[in-house]
């Protein structure tokens, strides 16, 4: 049994901790907000998070940071904005044994840094690692079969989080490259944005496969750029994460998108639907893309929409009406 910190009570981070409680594991919930943990002390659930899913009483809900004490795991599942700002309160309470797992998506804002990155400079004296992949936290939490992955510059701790977390219905694989398991599953969330525009202009599959597949490609081309491995992003926290979210109506990414494909401004439908990390992520992507020379077409045109006032239906005859080239250049970064 781990005694394990889950920091965050948005749905993923719930989802989590039924998940680990479950399993025979303690677990302690923090979240800085009260209303929340009253709100799950009073009803078994939290509908603004995680509808319709019952949190066990046995999970401990606490907004004390310090909870972080004496724990063999803490878990980050805290959205990428803030990520740092709770990493930085927690670094008095938190044990060098302590294993850090984060789950945040992202690039900060300002440095670019992807979210393993920023845990590092808060907790030099931790293991830090990443959990990502397809995992819809409405389904984890109902035990629908589901598969990610681990990395960490530690073979032993990516496999001492694989036997801690796996169970019947959530299956973890090791995998070494930090970097690329970070940047599939952060810039997914701009490709399921974009594939979410296109819905709602009414396009059609047709679209929604080309604009997956060339934007696996341009996630890809930054993320080799970065150090990352190519053949990570065939695997779960590449092509795997980028369906489930370009797909689903669980992402609040595509639905986010939809919304704006059919006339909403950019900030209302990012309020409407509440935490959308591809909005971000978009401008910073873009900004680090400029930054390291990387051509990110797709990530450009959203990026305009967004931020720029671009009609987004302009954005798709851009794209369409780049200069023809072949689909598999001399070389990948090409």
């Amino acid at each position: 049994m781990a005694d394990i910190t889950i920091l965050g009570s948005g749905g993923f981070g719930l989802a989590l901790a039924i998940m680990c409680d479950n399993a025979g594991h303690k677990v302690t919930v923090w979240s800085k907000f009260q209303d929340e943990i009253d709100a799950i002390k009073r009803t078994g659930e939290l509908k603004a998070k995680l509808p319709g899913v019952q949190v066990n009483k046995t999970i401990e809900l606490t907004t004390d940071i310090s909870c972080v004490k004496d724990k063999d795991m803490v878990i980050l599942g805290i959205p990428s904005p803030f990520l740092r700002e709770v990493c930085e309160s927690v670094v008095p309470y938190l044990e060098s044994r302590t294993i850090v797992v984060n789950t945040a998506k992202g690039l900060e804002g300002g440095s670019l840094k992807t979210m393993c990155c920023v845990a590092r400079e808060c907790f030099p004296n931790n293991y830090v690692a990443v959990l990502t992949g397809p995992s819809h936290a409405e389904e984890v939490a109902r035990k629908v079969p589901t598969t990610v992955v681990t990395a960490s510059d530690d073979r032993e701790v990516s496999y001492y989080i694989q036997n801690t977390l796996s169970n019947d219905t959530f299956r973890v694989y090791v995998n070494d490259d930090v970097m690329g398991c970070e940047i599939g599953g952060s810039l997914k969330n701009v490709i399921a944005l974009a594939a979410g525009v296109c819905d709602g202009l009414g396009l059609g599959d047709n679209t929604k496969a080309a604009l997956m597949t060339r934007g696996i490609r341009e996630i890809s081309r930054l993320g080799v750029a970065m150090g990352a491995k190519l053949e990570t992003f065939g695997g779960l926290s590449g092509i795997g994460d980028l369906i489930v979210t370009c797909c689903s109506m669980h992402s609040r990414n595509r639905r986010a998108g939809i919304l704006i494909g059919k006339g909403v401004t950019p900030e209302e439908a990012v309020r409407q639907v509440g935490t959308v990390e591809g909005y971000v992520c978009t401008k910073n992507a873009w900004e680090l893309s400029k930054r390291m020379g990387i051509e990110m077409p797709i990530t450009e045109q959203l990026a305009k929409v967004l931020f720029e006032g671009e009609p987004a239906a302009n954005a798709i005859k851009n794209l369409m009406g780049r200069p023809n080239r072949n689909e598999t250049e001399s070389t990948f970064l090409s």
